[in-house]
């Protein structure tokens, strides 16, 4: 209980495990990087169109590439959840905000590491470490090398339809 740790889980998208997914609870969107895309094989030309802007914690705002559907598997249960894309360097591969929470009705707990839920009459408990997908071949890893590690923390700022 002596950690200051935010709440990373790992999920299934397809055929692959996702490391470092973030639960942030702060953020009023779910956000897929783009680097994450691509080592998942997601090309570009599935990305629809987007007028969103975010803003993070620092204040600074950036306009996202646009968003995709993509269907996330978290233990038994697969939620299809639009995620923005966005060009940027980060310590998470995947960034589930509110919009995720509150639609699986997730309690979150950057204290005890686990992520609840219940779905079809069952507790679903989360924990940081998956231990089931070490038998799986396909795998998106933490992204190393970025020099210092970039935190972000985003809402919507302006949405736009055309």
């Amino acid at each position: 209980m002596g950690h200051n740790k935010a709440l990373h889980i790992t999920i299934k998208c397809g055929d692959k495990v996702v490391y470092r997914v973030l639960v942030d609870g702060g953020s009023g969107v779910n956000i897929s990087l783009l680097s994450t895309l691509r080592e998942l094989g997601i090309h570009l030309r599935h990305v629809r169109d987007s007028h969103v802007r975010v803003r993070a914690f620092d204040g600074s705002q950036k306009d996202v590439i646009g968003e995709i559907y993509l269907a996330l598997q978290i233990r038994p249960v697969e939620f299809p959840k639009l995620f923005q894309v966005m060009d940027i360097s980060s310590s998470y591969n995947l960034l589930l905000g509110r919009p995720w929470i509150h639609m699986a009705g997730g309690v979150p707990s950057t204290l005890y590491q686990c992520m609840k839920f219940e779905w079809g009459c069952k507790e679903i408990v989360v924990h940081e470490k998956w231990s089931q997908s070490a038998y799986l071949e396909h795998v998106v890893s933490f992204i190393e090398g970025l020099g210092r590690v970039i935190f972000h923390a985003v809402e919507i700022m302006q949405t736009t339809k055309i």
